[in-house]
């Protein structure tokens, strides 16, 4: 049985992965922390285990890996469309958990309060001594 298409399992298995922020968002303070990301594995693991009795921690972070990469792909395929300006061609994802894995693609940051402030100038550089660039002109 193909788990991925298992309409009874996938979302519960997504929700609770959600929850469990140490194993997927890399600036979370437990992130590193391999005895807490081991007992995260192990609550996943355990819910895998009603569906799949032989799971083990390899699997489960093989089937969390291809999640990961498959909404990224899909996520990138969608971007690119949007950005080549064809209204007519704008990707559509295939998957069907596809919106339950917003969480993966990280924080967007919010927009600046007020209006945007104009980009910074450099100041104009001094002029350097020695001989300047370009054509030699006799005097």
């Amino acid at each position: 049985m193909d788990i991925l298409k298992d309409q009874d399992f996938m979302p519960i298995f997504i929700d609770m992965f959600r929850e469990l922020p140490c194993l997927w968002q890399i600036n979370h303070p437990d992130y590193k922390n391999q005895t807490k990301r081991k007992a995260a594995l192990d609550n996943l693991l355990e819910f895998v285990k009603t569906v799949i009795p032989t799971a083990v921690i390899t699997y489960l972070k093989i089937l969390i890996g291809g999640l990961r990469s498959t909404y990224l792909n899909e996520r990138k395929k969608f971007q690119d469309s949007q950005r080549s300006g064809a209204a007519d061609d704008i990707y559509v994802p295939r998957l069907w958990y596809y919106d339950r894995l917003h969480f993966l693609a990280g924080p967007t940051p919010p927009p600046p309060p007020g209006p945007t402030p104009p980009p910074a100038t450099s100041p104009t550089p001094e002029p350097q001594p020695g001989r300047k660039r370009g054509r030699k002109t006799r005097e």
